[in-house]
């Protein structure tokens, strides 16, 4: 992907200029999309993502907020440590290399930070997945079938034989779109590295934990025997 770089005083925006025209610091304020009644504001897991629809964008705009008990004191900024470290520029080329390998994923549109002294605040906006429904959604509701789940161990074996480390997979960034493929969301610290055993079983036992924390809270449709069809598949087409 061609990725020019557009920069202002310290607001810098990396983006993919076949996705839009001349990148603008407004497109990443959630008020300026509100007020033309053209996106929804959704809360998520760390704070507000935008939904934006009209004519020529099917766009997610997400800003980028601190977890964990820093939060209480730091909602949003980051050390400063150069332009290509920041949370942004990273999950943005990151995702743009995952096209490029026709890994399942939101296609990037731009990346944004604001440089404040030693600090800074991010911002990205993604293509959003049409009709996207979460792992987590899908199994309130019914369960899955030996097929499914083994076709979601091999679909993470994609990602995994190239190496790539998603950093907190869990049921809610497994998506599936309006024809059930699947898709992979929110590479945020996600990294690709030597493809080894320790870290791929770390990942797996990360989304197992996820699973049996909303089976507790939730009641989904969910059970080892599930579990085992998706390690079986992913482990047959996977050589460490």
């Amino acid at each position: 992907m061609h990725t020019p770089i557009a920069s202002q005083a310290e607001n810098t925006i990396l983006y993919e200029p076949s996705l839009f025209g001349k990148p603008e610091q407004q497109l990443f304020d959630p008020d300026y999309w509100l007020a033309r009644n053209v996106a929804t504001s959704i809360e998520g897991g760390r704070g507000q993502v935008i939904f934006i629809h009209d004519d020529q964008r099917n766009w997610v705009l997400r800003h980028y907020h601190r977890g964990g008990f820093i939060a209480k004191f730091n909602q949003d900024r980051y050390l400063w440590q150069g332009a290509e470290a920041t949370r942004s520029f990273r999950e943005w080329r990151l995702l743009a290399k995952l096209v490029d390998l026709d890994l399942p994923v939101p296609i990037p549109v731009a990346a944004r930070y604001v440089r404040r002294g030693i600090s800074y605040q991010a911002d990205l906006i993604t293509q959003e997945i049409i009709g996207a429904k979460s792992l987590a959604t899908l199994l309130q509701k019914a369960s899955l079938s030996p097929t499914q789940w083994q076709y979601i161990g091999l679909t993470l074996t994609r990602f995994h034989s190239h190496g790539v480390q998603h950093a907190d997979l869990n049921a809610h960034n497994i998506v599936f779109d309006e024809t059930m493929t699947m898709h992979l969301l929110d590479f945020d610290r996600g990294v690709i590295r030597a493809v080894n055993q320790g870290w791929i079983d770390q990942v797996l036992q990360r989304l197992l934990r996820s699973l049996n924390k909303l089976k507790v809270q939730r009641s989904i449709h969910f059970n080892m025997n599930d579990w085992r069809q998706l390690l079986t598949a992913h482990h047959k087409q996977l050589n460490y």
